[in-house]
């Protein structure tokens, strides 16, 4: 009984592992992509105007990355966007090491 109890502490771990790696993942790929779509957005917005798509791509590509110069000049924004998600990552892996202890609590 004691093999089948670790096993599904194990397997539980392994659930809280993966839970905490896709958001992790999903935190640092938003910060990449929300630019991407920003420049997607203004190319769709300035071809409504009736400005071509690659004329609209040289408007809002430059528009975009002085948004994000302005985002990363900002004092500590980057630093806590940052450490947001050092915070999950430390969070996610105290979770996961969590189990162990009661691993150890079954096994006894």
């Amino acid at each position: 009984m004691k093999k089948v109890n670790v096993a599904l502490v194990r397997l539980l771990q392994f659930v809280v592992f993966v839970q905490f790696t896709f958001i992790v993942i999903v935190y640092f790929g938003a910060m990449v992509l929300l630019p991407l779509d920003a420049i997607a957005l203004l190319i769709k917005l300035l071809g409504v105007v009736g400005i071509h798509g690659f004329i609209g791509a040289l408007i809002s590509i430059p528009a975009v990355g002085y948004l994000c110069f302005i985002v990363y000049k900002t004092p500590n924004l980057c630093k806590m966007i940052v450490d947001n998600g050092i915070e999950l990552i430390t969070t996610g892996k105290a979770k996961v090491e969590g189990f162990n202890e009661i691993i150890e609590s079954v096994k006894a």
